[in-house]
């Protein structure tokens, strides 16, 4: 299984320099990975160094709370849309999830959906504060708006990505959708456990790593 093709290179933390992003995006062509997913202040650099590579510029929407107004997470998503974003990865109204304001979180993800049309759009649940019975309804509330991934965590709460999320939104959003798992992925098999539960696709920090695990054989 070729790995490289199923990970964002990933970078998010709030002291990333220049230096860092382009390193990241150098990393990220020359290992041919599915994109680089950065900061929307970073987009137009990256969208600039990956010119030409098969490798795409994600973002984040929303990002880490989710609390935002939807109207300023549609004016992020189309903001980095015209600065060169391919993917978006939004963050939930997880309090109005919690507080069982669906009709809320479904418009809060089709506003980004309507900004981002013909781009690729990941809903970040955070599965760590949710229960199972709340992550299916997010699950399914992000494929009734139209996007394209449900994705497990941002990375910065309480927890991670675990096979028992993934293979639950599997489940939740059925086979043609896209599941992404993030969070505390740090090596091979962890990846890989991740794929065989129901991942298409995978946020770490980590990609070198796991794919040099899996050019030794693990």
């Amino acid at each position: 299984m070729a790995l490289a093709k199923y990970i964002d290179h990933t970078l998010l933390r709030a002291d990333a320099t220049l230096q860092e992003i382009e390193k990241l995006c150098q990393e990220a062509a020359e290992n041919h990975f599915a994109s680089v997913c950065v900061n929307s202040c970073w987009v137009g650099v990256s969208r600039d160094i990956l010119k030409g590579t098969d490798v795409h510029v994600c973002t984040v929407v929303g990002f880490p709370l989710g609390a935002m107004a939807t109207k300023a997470k549609a004016y992020e998503a189309e903001n980095a849309v015209a600065d060169g974003a391919d993917e978006i990865d939004m963050v939930i109204n997880i309090g109005y999830l919690k507080s069982g304001r669906t009709d809320e979180v479904f418009e809060d993800i089709k506003a980004v959906r309507k900004a981002t049309e013909g781009k690729i759009l990941k809903v970040i649940i955070e599965t760590c504060l949710l229960t199972d019975d709340e992550k299916k309804t997010a699950c399914q509330l992000s494929k009734k708006a139209g996007a394209d991934f449900v994705k497990t965590s941002t990375g910065f709460s309480t927890g991670g990505a675990t096979v028992h999320d993934v293979a639950l939104m599997r489940e939740a959003v059925g086979p043609e959708m896209g599941v992404k798992a993030s969070g505390g992925i740090r090596d091979y098999a962890t990846a890989k456990a991740m794929i065989d539960a129901g991942a298409t696709r995978i946020g770490a920090s980590a990609g070198l790593r796991i794919i040099r695990e899996e050019n030794a054989g693990n």
